[in-house]
């Protein structure tokens, strides 16, 4: 079986751009065998939220190599330029592209590396390779479509699976009805219900004002609520002191930090990258409201100050109880459709890596994104987009990737230049999944 220098796991920005360091390193002499694993059937990017007229939150200077290297083949503003659109991007003068585009562009980028990546895999199990009396190595498992189960070999891993939905407690128990749903399947689902003529937002963060305005311009009218605790949608604040927390040498100053004090600043700082929609957007949704006042037709609410309390499934829709955070009170409502707008989570890894475990010291990391391991563990094993209350706030955006995989290329190149690893080379190993 072959034995790659390092696998990894999903092929998203992040590991996007570490496709794209290695390739760099090898015009100074190093070569490290890469391969990756991505379980969407081709490359795609919040594909569910690519709404009309929405743009990105981060300067296109932040893509995937300006920070690490202005002159790479990889820079947005390369992109545009082979697709002969430098020139009139320029004349937008904007610094922030449209999703779509942005899109476009890690889809270009990321099609440089089609023969190193693997798509319709979704990787279940990493486990231990012991040789003699150590880890030498990691066996990764992944199940294609057709529920084959592949295993490959590999010295070393990067673990970039992204965030997987966060479902609030009283949503869990309905997760198989099809009338709630996460925003990350929203284009998906919302064609499913088109003709649902009263849907409730969950949470008022970026997803959920741009979703609330996509219903709202919607044909069909449907009648919308957004429901947030909060007494008001706070604004990102992108002032130019605040945005230094997302430079790259700020993850140096938040990771000498105690516990304590990371704490603090993620406090400090939170609304910047939570809860926190552009202003223009939500002017227009506080125009929305206005407008309604003016005409007297009340087609949407906004109920600010609520929490959903519980939730039924009934025939006739999802019945939601709503506790009244300012009156103290509760009263019930149904909806055609729910749409939970309530964020991520940042924890799939610690499963993904359970077999390891006994290895692993509780998923600690150090300053290059390494996970601290047992002598006996020889693999090094990277995170990408998991390390916000290690590396601050900027860890799971656009903000350091580029940065950040130089910093892991180079922890990586000394993990590879260790004593290799021999093994007799066999074909790689498919087998039917139990």
């Amino acid at each position: 079986m072959q034995i790659h220098d390092v696998i990894g796991i999903g092929f998203g920005p992040s590991n996007i751009a570490l496709a794209i360091t290695l390739e760099e390193k090898k015009q100074e002499g190093y070569d490290i065998d890469s391969f990756f694993i991505e379980k969407q059937p081709s490359f795609a990017w919040h594909a569910n939220m690519m709404l009309d007229n929405t743009h990105m939150q981060i300067s296109f200077l932040k893509d995937l190599a300006t920070m690490r290297n202005p002159s790479s083949h990889f820079t947005f503003i390369n992109y545009l330029h082979q697709k002969q659109r430098l020139q009139d991007f320029i004349n937008l003068k904007t610094f922030f592209p449209s999703r779509h585009e942005f899109n476009d562009y890690l889809a270009w980028a990321a099609a440089h590396f089609n023969h190193r990546c693997v798509y319709g895999e979704e990787v279940f199990e990493v486990l231990p390779e012991r040789r003699k009396d150590e880890v030498s190595l990691l066996r990764i498992r992944s199940r294609d479509s057709h529920n084959i189960v592949h295993e490959r070999l590999t010295r070393n891993l990067i673990v970039s699976v992204g965030g997987t939905p966060n479902i609030p407690e009283c949503f869990r128990s309905l997760k198989s009805d099809s009338r709630i749903f996460h925003s990350n399947s929203y284009l998906r689902e919302i064609a499913r219900h088109g003709d649902a003529k009263k849907i409730a937002i969950v949470g008022a963060g970026q997803s959920g004002a741009e979703i609330f305005m996509d219903l709202h311009d919607r044909p069909g009218a449907p009648h919308v609520d957004l429901i947030m605790r909060a007494r008001a949608i706070k604004p990102s604040d992108d002032s130019p002191f605040v945005n230094e927390i997302f430079n790259t040498d700020f993850t140096d100053f938040v990771f000498s930090r105690s516990n304590q004090e990371r704490g603090s600043l993620m406090n400090e700082y939170w609304h910047t990258n939570y809860a926190a929609p552009d202003l223009v957007l939500i002017e227009r949704i506080f125009d929305v409201f206005y407008q309604q006042r003016v005409t007297g037709n009340t087609r949407h609410r906004f109920l600010r100050r609520h929490e959903v309390a519980g939730a039924l499934a009934l025939s006739e829709g999802i019945q939601l109880t709503l506790r009244n955070l300012n009156a103290g009170c509760e009263h019930v409502e149904t909806y055609d459709a729910v749409v939970l707008a309530t964020g991520y989570s940042r924890d799939h890894h610690r499963s993904l890596l359970a077999p390891l475990s006994p290895y692993l010291d509780s998923f600690t990391v150090d300053r290059q994104y390494r996970l601290q391991s047992t002598p006996d563990f020889r693999p090094a094993i990277f995170l990408q987009g998991a390390c916000e209350s290690s590396h601050g706030l900027s860890d799971t955006l656009l903000s350091v990737t580029a940065v950040r995989t130089d910093e892991i290329g180079h922890a990586l190149l000394s993990a590879v230049h260790e004593p290799a690893v021999t093994q007799t080379d066999s074909p790689i190993r498919a087998v039917a999944s139990r």
